[in-house]
Formats: structure tokens, C-alpha cells, sequence
């Protein structure tokens, strides 16, 4: 038992040095790059947001948390919908790293992406009042890849404001 417990302490130490590595430091200013076709950018102090939910994607072998600020902390609390303007999510996307010797256990890997959406109704009216970001090692991703989000939002959350994540009580 001691045992265990050494390594569940180990373990744990390692997933929180891990999950707090920055993913884009130095990109919270006014400089910092933008998304194409929405200007989205890495908000600054996201990493001390309040955590909405965690995933997991299978297909791309990922662990995944849901980070919201106030606004959005707030209407998912509340159970707001839609979301007001001034909500911002951003999704944290870790490659996921198994733990030896403990089977169908995992912790965080390597940083794979920062997704951020902003919801203002009049600026991004065209796509469901969200504006989207895409960003690998701190830097947006091409248009094309920006110009797929609307339509996977639209195609399976439509009935959510456009947004897949659903508050872990």
C-alpha cells in the first residue's frame, strides 16, 4: 500500500508540473498574433480561469480542459443560454501520456493545441455571434483550417449557442 500511495504522490506531482507549463508564453499582449478571419487571440490570464469540463478525444489521442472566464463561468453556473457577449472559452489540448504500470491510466503529455472562441453577437453575427482561434505553439493556424470551425460548431452544437462543452457539476 505504501507503495501505491508513493507512486499515486509521484504521479500527481508530474500531471501538475505538466498541466503547468505554459503553452504560449509571452502572447497575452496587444502584439500577440491573431486567428485569421476573426483576429481571436490568446486572452491574457486565461491559465487562472475557472475550469468549466474536461475531455477526452480518442481519435486524437488527447486530454482536454474547458477553461471559462467570468462571463462564461457565470452563465454556464447560472445556465444562461446563449451565452452572453463578453463569454470566452479556451480549450487546453495535451497529447495524453500513459502511466506505466497502471493500465487505463493517464496523465497530460506534450501541449498540442490552445482553441479559444469569443462570443460578440454583432461582430461575428455570421457565424452564431462566436468569433474562433486556433493556436499551435503560440501561433494561429492558417485560414483554412479557421474557416472549418463555424461548421463543425453548427453541425453538432447548434443546440448548445454553438458550443460543445456542457458544465461538469
Amino acid at each position: 500500500m505504501r507503495q501505491v500511495l508513493k507512486w499515486a504522490a509521484a504521479a500527481i506531482a508530474a500531471a501538475c508540473i505538466t498541466a503547468s507549463l505554459p503553452f504560449a508564453v509571452g502572447h497575452a499582449d496587444d502584439a500577440a498574433p491573431a486567428s485569421p478571419i476573426f483576429g481571436v487571440k490568446i486572452p491574457a490570464g486565461y491559465r487562472d480561469w475557472k475550469l468549466i469540463a474536461v475531455g477526452e478525444e480518442t481519435g486524437l489521442d488527447e486530454l482536454r480542459s474547458v477553461l471559462g472566464n467570468a462571463t462564461a463561468a457565470k452563465a454556464y453556473q447560472d445556465g444562461t443560454s446563449p451565452f452572453p457577449d463578453g463569454t470566452v472559452l479556451v480549450k487546453l489540448a495535451w497529447k495524453r501520456k500513459p502511466v506505466a504500470g497502471l493500465d487505463g491510466a493517464f496523465i497530460t503529455g506534450p501541449a498540442t493545441t490552445v482553441q479559444v472562441m469569443v462570443k460578440d453577437s454583432i461582430k461575428y453575427a455570421a457565424t452564431g455571434g462566436w468569433g474562433f482561434g486556433r493556436f499551435i505553439d503560440g501561433k494561429p493556424v492558417d485560414a483554412a483550417q479557421h474557416e472549418t470551425c463555424f461548421a463543425c460548431h453548427e453541425a453538432h452544437a447548434r443546440d448548445h449557442d454553438f458550443v460543445f462543452t456542457h458544465y461538469a457539476r
